[in-house]
């Protein structure tokens, strides 16, 4: 059993979605005790946004020869490695705070990485069609306001919707949301918010049949 732990808030310590995808790998751990963690931090090592040399290699154009240089080898095997990760993980901790109403640019500059056609997902003569699927993800969405069922959440939250959408596209149907919302309604709120979120994580069950 393979646990990919990503977190993208820059605020370090004071992140609340560092504290909570911290606190989900602990309680997946405790049910799986010998599952193994790869965390993956997109702040202290974080991955470049997709250049376009880049994608001439990971989506070469039939008939083109793509760019090569040293540095360009190294880019590729960086996204190799992201790749392989993510498609070896039988559960994703996702740390995903709400940031202008939606992702982190850190954590979009992964998702392209690792948005890959013939490994992630597949066109079809019936549509697209994910290759990723049989995962567990865990996405810990930390927002300064209130959205959930909210009358405004569809025209704003871009965040949440995105992840579901882009994850659904790989093929992963079992992703359950983990959510501390008003964080940013002051410290009362915030304890709260963190509280809620922590009594959920308590609650969380990983189905091994599922995830392995």
């Amino acid at each position: 059993m393979n646990i990919l732990q990503i977190d993208t808030s820059p605020l370090g310590a004071a992140s609340v979605s560092r504290q909570l995808t911290a606190a989900v790998t602990r309680q997946v751990k405790a049910e799986i005790p010998d599952a193994v963690v790869r965390h993956r931090d997109l702040i202290t090592t974080p991955v470049a946004h997709l250049s376009g040399e880049l994608l001439q290699v990971i989506r070469p154009v039939p008939g083109s020869s793509p760019p090569d240089s040293p540095e360009l080898r190294a880019d590729v095997a960086l996204t190799e490695e992201l790749l392989t990760e993510f498609l070896n993980a039988d559960v994703v901790v996702i740390g995903a705070p709400m940031f202008n109403f939606s992702i982190p640019s850190q954590l979009k500059a992964w998702i392209d990485r690792v948005a890959q056609a013939g490994r992630t997902f597949r066109y079809t003569a019936a549509g697209a069609e994910g290759l990723a699927g049989g995962k567990k993800v865990i996405v810990v969405s930390s927002r300064g306001g209130f959205y959930a069922g909210q009358p405004h959440e569809a025209a704003m939250d871009h965040q949440e919707s995105y992840l579901r959408t882009v994850l659904n596209f790989f093929g992963i149907t079992d992703v359950t949301f983990v959510r501390a919302e008003g964080v940013g309604l002051g410290p009362e709120q915030k304890q709260q918010a963190i509280a809620a979120a922590q009594r959920a994580i308590a609650d969380l069950h990983v189905d091994i049949s599922k995830a392995a």
